[in-house]
């Protein structure tokens, strides 16, 4: 007993305890959010430059949708190998993969390579960004989940936001392969030279596990059970529990919708007459209004529970890409960007936070993997999805009307279809 009080002492959570190691984290996701924020702007919208012919809205999404099979996949990957052998060598992993992305699209003849590299994204992105999420959750105390989240986040996707703003900037002075590929080494060196001073926060797991055993077998010498199986647990997350079910299905309905912001809206701003650097502030806006509200919306969602912000943010998603859909100028575009990025803020960091609560910490890594392949594979289902809509209509808007319907009808899910209220007022209570 004495050597697991021992252990827990030498590893307490709490964000300010472990400030350092937390900043060193924070640094990390953003520097993950520039990866994938040096393509927002440019690549869709010069996709002609790379032999992608106008209106074949299929293949221009193809770029998304092996990005997003590949994130999916690996998010699950990511999660369970972080809890064998640890967070940091994972992250190495992810910025390792990251290296090919920059020098692909440099080099690309067609637009075959621009989704190879960002079938390499996908790989980088599930390796890198799960474990800065990870790594933040281990080291926050429970209460402090939500806050965890939200400040992970927010720094990637301020990140996402700045590069895509960035690029979009030095596309149009160095041409769209100089700028990427110079943006992406100089992110990656950068990114790699920092991570040598974070520290794996699998430490911090076991003696969470340590002071539950404490706590719960203080009179008893009875062993733990085993660890789930990673079957087990991805079958329980996916479809047998009705509030892992729904939160699984929120993160596909978001990624579905950042996938109508990622790949369609640049070119459905250049068709309406908009230059590369106007197209670069309506999707920064988006992503620099999300991340800037996570630094409040998850630390709101500690103190009020999940769903309240989670089906208030589809809600507003949902209204700010009908009002993207009606506008016709860019006074109506930018407050519509505001209004989606605060929809993201409120749900984005909670659904993970919600999933978080209630996942047991030894498989946390699985159970956050699984929700986390839910989501991001919601890259590939609206690539896919948005695509045939756009292709058949030969048109946007009509991507946008769909994308605006499943969102809502995401958000009516979780408030209807879930006791996340009922289980976020019980963790509270532990």
């Amino acid at each position: 007993m004495n050597e697991i009080l021992a252990t827990h002492a030498a590893f307490r959570r709490g964000i300010a305890i472990n400030r350092r190691q937390f900043a060193l984290q924070a640094t990390q996701v953003f520097f993950v959010g520039l990866m994938i924020g040096m393509e927002r702007a440019v690549l869709p919208a010069l996709s002609s430059d790379f032999g992608v012919k106008p209106g074949d809205f299929l293949f221009l999404m193809s770029f998304v949708f092996s990005f997003g099979l590949v994130k999916g996949a690996l998010n699950f990957v990511a999660g369970a190998l972080s809890d064998r052998i640890g967070r940091k060598p994972v992250l190495l992993m992810g910025w390792l993969a990251a290296i090919p992305i920059p020098m692909l699209i440099y080099f690309a003849p067609n637009w075959w390579w621009i989704i190879a590299a960002n079938m390499f994204l996908g790989v980088s992105q599930g390796f890198a960004w799960t474990m800065t999420v990870t790594s933040q959750i281990d080291l926050a105390d429970g209460h402090q989940r939500g806050m965890a989240v939200g400040i992970n986040e927010a720094t990637g996707y301020v990140a996402v936001g700045l590069a895509g703003l960035a690029t979009a900037y030095l596309a149009q002075a160095y041409g769209p392969r100089l700028a990427l590929l110079g943006f992406g080494l100089a992110t990656i060196g950068v990114a790699l030279a920092l991570m040598m001073r974070v520290r794996d926060t699998l430490a911090w797991v076991h003696a969470e596990h340590a002071q539950g055993q404490a706590d719960t077998l203080a009179a008893s010498q009875m062993p733990q059970p085993p660890s789930p199986s990673w079957g087990a647990i991805f079958m329980l997350v996916s479809f047998r529990d009705r509030d892992y079910r729904a939160l699984c299905q929120g993160g596909v309905a978001n990624k579905i919708a950042d996938t109508l912001v990622w790949a369609l809206f640049p070119i459905f701003f250049k068709l309406q007459g908009m230059g590369l650097g106007q197209i670069g502030w309506i999707t920064g806006l988006y992503a620099i209004v999300w991340g800037l509200s996570q630094l409040w919306s998850g630390h709101l969602a500690d103190r009020i529970g999940r769903k309240p912000p989670i089906v208030a943010g589809f809600l507003l998603l949902a209204t700010g890409i009908a009002l993207t859909a009606i506008g016709t100028s860019p006074m109506m575009w930018f407050p519509a960007a505001m209004v989606m990025g605060l929809g993201m803020a409120l749900l984005y960091p909670n659904l993970i936070a919600a999933m978080a609560d209630v996942a047991p910490p030894l498989w946390r890594g699985k159970a956050l993997g699984t929700y986390r392949y839910w989501r991001d594979t919601g890259y590939a289902i609206g690539a896919l999805l948005l695509g045939l809509v756009a292709q058949s209509t030969n048109a946007v808007r009509p991507a946008m009307w769909t994308t605006a319907a499943l969102v809502a009808l995401s958000g009516i899910w979780i408030a209807l279809g879930s006791n996340l209220q009922r289980k976020n007022n019980e963790q509270s209570k532990t």
